[in-house]
């Protein structure tokens, strides 16, 4: 998309902000915002794991009042008649103040501030209860998922093509070896979608990827667009649980859908998050794979005549600390855009993304398809995957995404 679709008047903007679609709200959307402004200083892994048990425990809150869907525990019961906007509340409440009790105050005012919007009465007191035991049984259901602790890997040899430690990596190694051994919330195991293999070193299309990321990639580029340089910026900043809770809350304000419908949404949304990075970090420590950063610097020993080194290359993002293959940008990515265009539909919608991280960018959006399209583009133009990597994550997304959605909250 051109730049100037991407850049918004500041009388649009403002419209957009104040319209009473985007401005009207329930519990599921508002505590989804608390959640993200909870979790921000994790890392992305992290986020999409707090995440997912938070929107799961708020589905099955809700879900145990209104049965509109299948379960995902199904372990809590609830009279019909309690409150189900506030379990949704009391869901989010005890299982983030649970992983942060750092930010009780905070969480504790915001509960109150919720619960005082829902009339007093059993309803309400039964719809606490209700959210509390929900909270209770998914924190419980991940007290030993792989999460912890810590695996890293540190290379074994340096034959063209395989991963180095780069730039920011810790003594350790590789970082989140043990997360392609996570227990997945919605697909049966890390392996389940791993991806094909990369291309060869040799391959024309690794010498065309290798070129591209060469030449727009790079720090001091003269290729690359002022637009495609914010959106590499953007999304290294941007996680994609940050990216995706935020255009889906948006576009639920915008078409009204109902307290059950958020409910299973952002619980899809957000299990299809996690589960495309355990998948990704599966494949990626399977084929451990070298960034462009290290590819470039040993171009002229990789076994292909027609790519050229520069041992000075340097990319305009930092890499990540583990390796390229496949892009898990991408893979939780595809896997929340399969999600969203089920849930809400592919276009025609009005989505405006920020983060504090880099104030300077706003982009614009109308249709799912542009964030993934963006998001390719910001790791190649960032330097730091090859477009392999992101056709490889899209691939093994949309595969995740599929999965989550036909097989879970039915």
């Amino acid at each position: 998309m051109k730049p100037d679709l991407r850049r918004i008047a500041a009388g649009l903007v403002a419209m957009l902000l104040i319209s009473p679609a985007v401005a009207r709200a329930d519990a599921v959307l508002d505590w989804n915002a608390i959640l993200l402004d909870t979790i921000a200083t994790q890392t992305p892994f992290a986020q999409a794991r707090f995440a997912a048990i938070t929107q799961v425990a708020v589905f099955e809150a809700v879900n145990a009042i209104t049965g509109d869907h299948e379960p995902y525990l199904g372990t809590v019961a609830a009279p019909p008649d309690a409150s189900a906007e506030a379990a949704a509340v009391a869901a989010a409440h005890a299982v983030l103040k649970t992983y942060f009790p750092g930010s009780a105050a905070s969480l504790d005012a915001a509960l109150a501030s919720s619960l005082a919007a829902i009339p007093d009465g059993t309803a309400k007191d039964e719809g606490v209860a209700v959210g509390e035991a929900a909270a209770m049984a998914m924190i419980a259901a991940r007290a030993n998922d792989g999460s912890t602790p810590p695996q890293f890997y540190m290379p074994t040899s340096s034959d063209p093509g395989d991963w180095q430690t780069t730039a920011g990596c810790p003594p350790a190694g590789g970082i989140f070896l043990h997360w392609g051994n996570l227990l997945p919330f919605g697909i049966e195991r890390g392996d389940q979608f791993r991806s094909d293999p990369p291309p060869a070193l040799t391959s024309n299309r690794y010498r065309k990827d290798y070129e591209e990321v060469m030449t727009v990639g790079a720090l001091a580029s003269s290729e690359r667009p002022p637009d495609r340089s914010e959106v590499a910026r953007y999304f290294a900043v941007a996680s994609a649980p940050h990216v995706w809770n935020q255009a889906a809350r948006q576009v639920s304000a915008e078409e009204g859908t109902s307290l059950s419908e958020n409910a299973r949404g952002f619980a899809l949304l957000n299990m299809a998050i996690s589960d495309g990075l355990v998948a990704t970090m599966d494949s990626k420590y399977t084929y451990v794979r070298w960034r462009p950063i290290t590819a470039i610097h040993e171009g002229d020993a990789d076994g292909n005549p027609r790519t050229k080194g520069d041992p000075t290359w340097t990319s305009y993002i930092t890499a990540p600390c583990f390796p390229s293959y496949p892009s898990a940008h991408a893979s939780a990515s595809y896997a929340a855009r399969h999600i969203a265009e089920k849930t809400f539909g592919a276009g025609r919608h009005h989505i405006l993304l920020s983060h504090p991280g880099v104030p300077d960018v706003t982009l614009h959006y109308t249709q799912f398809r542009q964030l993934t399209d963006d998001i390719d583009d910001a790791r190649v133009y960032g330097g730091i995957h090859f477009r392999f990597d992101q056709r490889a994550g899209a691939r093994q997304g949309r595969q995740v995404g599929a999965y989550v959605y036909e097989h879970n909250l039915r």
